[in-house]
């Protein structure tokens, strides 16, 4: 019996280590969003341009229940469409009854923002960069602490409509509205 129990104790020790990793790969639609086309939310700030019409090209925002204040139109649904999808919206709904052959191009002038927290200098709400990586928002957020693990981190996305979080190695892309967090290192 007294050679069991440090037998029991070192079976113990290593399951509860193994726990502790808690290490599982984001699931298969985190990364194949990233070849996807883009989709607008909350945050984000379109310029729409009408041909012949520059009253009504201008910066848009995406406000928070997804729609962008048009002239003329009034509301357009923005969150979750690409750029191409709202740009023949607008298109189509400029041809009932305000102008005869819209012709309306739609290109992200700002992205929605990211956010770094966890064990970096300064944790807060970054602007995103199309090709930013999880190593440069770290970098813009004041580096890692002393304290931080560096081999991986945790990212939480939404895609379509749905939260995922996994972890990721510091050379991942992001994608505008990620959230990334720096955890502890153990030792």
């Amino acid at each position: 019996m007294k050679k069991l129990i440090p037998l029991l104790m070192s079976l113990v020790a290593a399951a509860m280590l193994a726990a502790c990793s808690g290490y599982t790969p984001p699931p298969p639609a985190f990364h194949e969003v990233l070849y996807q086309p883009y989709v607008i939310d909350a945050g984000d700030e379109l310029r729409i341009t009408v041909f012949g019409q520059d009253n009504l090209t201008n910066t848009y925002s995406v406000n928070q229940a997804g729609y962008i204040a048009f002239p003329l139109i009034g509301a357009v649904p923005a969150r979750g469409h690409t750029a191409s999808q709202i740009e023949q919206q607008i298109a189509r709904m400029l041809r009932n009854g305000y102008l005869r052959d819209p012709d309306v191009t739609v290109e992200v002038a700002r992205y929605r923002p990211i956010f770094v927290m966890g064990e970096v200098g300064n944790p807060g709400q970054y602007s995103y960069v199309p090709g930013m990586t999880v190593q440069k928002a770290i970098a813009a957020a004041g580096g890692f602490t002393p304290r931080a693990n560096q081999r991986n981190v945790d990212v939480t996305r939404d895609i379509n409509g749905q939260v995922m979080t996994g972890r990721v190695v510091t050379s991942d892309p992001l994608l505008p509205g990620d959230t990334i967090y720096v955890r502890e290192r153990l030792f």
